[in-house]
């Protein structure tokens, strides 16, 4: 019994003590975290793809983008690609701890999650996200990866994907477009 009217006592004083203080405050968004807002909005999107040895796939979709918090950018990506419906889902955030912007990528194509790092180019125009993921030419090797997403106005951004070869070269495979609706 007096074990628990103890317990009881100290659960009552930390409870005291907690909520005569403020709770702390998130941190202020960084001028990184403020470049993200750029992509909030729905898009309209095109892009074409190539496979060596295989016609060039073209596929078009939307996307909707939105804050969470003043942190990330979540974007969700519908389309069609290679004849099958696609749905993804994207965060990118920036971490002020590494100075890298960091995010994800997950798609109803695929059981991986890229995990990615980044940063953006002196101009301030261009994202740029290394990944490494499956190699879509040699299954069961794993691959560099780079998305990046250049700002060409308020209402257009250019898309490309790249890989990086076993030579160390990296080889655009997908280019797109990606404009505000109006």
């Amino acid at each position: 019994m007096c074990r628990r009217v103890w317990l009881a006592c100290v659960c009552w004083c930390v409870a005291a003590v907690g909520y005569a203080q403020e709770p702390p405050k998130p941190p202020a968004a960084q001028k990184e975290h403020v470049w993200l807002q750029q992509f909030v909005g729905e898009w309209e999107t095109e892009s074409e793809g190539t496979i060596p040895g295989q016609p060039p796939m073209k596929c078009k979709g939307t996307m909707r983008s939105r804050m969470l918090g003043n942190y990330w950018v979540m974007s969700d990506l519908q389309g069609d690609a290679m004849g099958m419906q696609m749905h993804g889902v994207q965060t990118i955030g920036y971490d002020a701890a590494s100075k890298k912007y960091i995010g994800t990528w997950i798609d109803s194509m695929m059981d991986h999650m890229w995990k990615y790092t980044g940063s953006v180019d002196a101009a301030g125009k261009t994202l740029t996200l290394e990944a490494e993921g499956p190699n879509f030419l040699q299954p069961g090797k794993v691959s560099k990866f780079r998305d990046s997403y250049e700002f060409k106005s308020k209402d257009h951004i250019v898309a490309t994907s790249s890989m990086q070869g076993e030579d160390g070269k990296w080889t655009t495979f997908m280019t797109g477009n990606v404009r505000r609706k109006k």
